[in-house]
């Protein structure tokens, strides 16, 4: 995949700026603190820690905190200063940290899951820590009273969560492919709507609150953008760089720009400040819809024609079932999210036009395993980690087209 990479040159890249190290086991999540030199970390290796940045450009922890469990989740809000790192065993803890980052205390634990805490977020308004788990529950709880408030089950592990403040709703993805649109309430909650059409498991989901949009990305490079008013979703396959799955994104508001970021540290930039093609639905067939040639499952008319069944391939721009003959031709066609080349029938080639293949997104080498991936918007710094317990330090703005510390956007 390397020389797929670099097959495309590119005359602006991401800037690395530092590597963390230290760590003894995969890091399981990374987060650059606000209006700081630092990056708060947690790892598999059951440990916390505050790295800062000293004279020297050097990153060194002022703060080394070890835990009973492996650390898989965390949340950071840097007004109070609160720090609450989901576990293994299932439970979070919440610790404040000192105005110069070098003292950490702890302030208590809830019992939020029986089992792996799969993401965290913390709402100050409400003074909710709101939690997903492998125990297949959503979690909410009184950071007040350390008490729990609520819970809801699914059919299958979650495995990621945001919330929206302002309604009280809660997105919650499973294992199963499915999102779930809660209204948590006191003491109560209520599903508003399920979002289903994944076949494999939703890693992160992202709400944007400011177009009543909601993207969500599964293991593999395929978007979903729903609107969760009229219930209804554009299906994209963003593929352009990566066979392995897909782990983290970010998307850019004032640049209307999407960060993704999978497993084999591929770092891809999708403009969506464009009207998009849905990706077609793969037809099923007996026989190309092209020749009218039988496929090699279709045994009655292999009889009847004496021909030899053909294998059945699938047309990416327009989802018809037609044979390796009918479709000699590869393409790329970014408005659908096919950056590099792809699988087309011939009458499809012939319609596409130079001028489709103008490729709407950047990709880049991030030249580490990437697990976890976020950002400071305000600087155009991101952060990576992964299992080779590296941590990275990057400066996006060369990638954006932009000054996001100020505002203005050259696009």
């Amino acid at each position: 995949m390397a020389a797929e990479i670099h097959s495309r040159p590119q005359s602006r890249r991401p800037v690395l700026l530092s590597k963390v190290e230290g760590h003894q086991d995969a890091v399981s999540a990374a987060l650059l603190i606000p209006k700081e030199d630092g990056v708060i970390t947690a790892g598999e290796d059951r440990t916390i820690r505050v790295w800062l940045k000293r004279d020297s450009g050097q990153y060194w922890p002022s703060i080394y905190h070890t835990m009973s469990s492996p650390c898989s989740a965390m949340a950071y809000h840097h007004d109070s200063r609160r720090i609450f790192v989901g576990q293994d065993n299932g439970a979070v803890m919440e610790f404040h940290i000192s105005e110069d980052f070098n003292k950490m205390n702890f302030v208590k634990t809830y019992p939020a899951h029986q089992n792996r805490v799969s993401a965290i977020t913390f709402c100050l308004a409400s003074e909710w820590v709101i939690s997903t788990g492998h125990d297949k529950c959503v979690s909410w709880m009184c950071t007040r009273s350390g008490s729990m408030l609520g819970r809801h089950y699914f059919t299958s592990w979650a495995s990621c969560l945001q919330y929206d403040h302002e309604t009280q709703h809660a997105f919650v993805g499973d294992y199963s492919g499915q999102i779930t649109l809660l209204k948590l309430e006191q003491n109560t909650c209520s599903v508003i709507t399920t979002l289903k059409g994944h076949e494999g498991k939703v890693t992160l989901c992202l709400n944007l609150l400011t177009s009543k949009v909601w993207f969500h990305l599964v293991s593999f490079l395929a978007l979903a953008r729903w609107d969760f008013i009229s219930k209804q979703c554009l299906l994209c396959n963003l593929n352009g760089f990566s066979f392995d799955k897909v782990q983290a994104i970010c998307y850019l508001q004032l640049t209307r720009q999407l960060v993704s970021c999978s497993a084999d540290g591929g770092i891809a930039v999708w403009n969506m400040d464009i009207s998009r093609e849905e990706a077609p639905q793969w037809l099923e067939s007996d026989s190309c819809q092209k020749c009218e040639q039988p496929f090699f499952w279709n045994i009655k008319q292999m009889w009847d024609t004496k021909t030899i069944g053909l294998r059945q391939h699938h047309c990416r721009k327009c989802g018809q079932a037609v044979c390796g003959k009918c479709s000699t031709k590869r393409s790329s066609y970014p408005i659908m999210g096919f950056e590099f080349q792809v699988r087309v029938c011939d009458s499809c080639f012939e319609s596409i036009k130079d001028e489709d293949r103008t490729s709407l997104a950047t990709f880049h080498e991030g030249k580490h395993n990437i697990s976890h991936m976020s950002m400071d918007i305000s600087r155009g710094l991101m952060v990576t980690c992964g299992s080779d317990r590296i941590v990275k330090i990057w400066d996006m703005t060369p990638v954006v087209g932009c000054s996001l510390a100020t505002g203005f956007s050259s696009r």
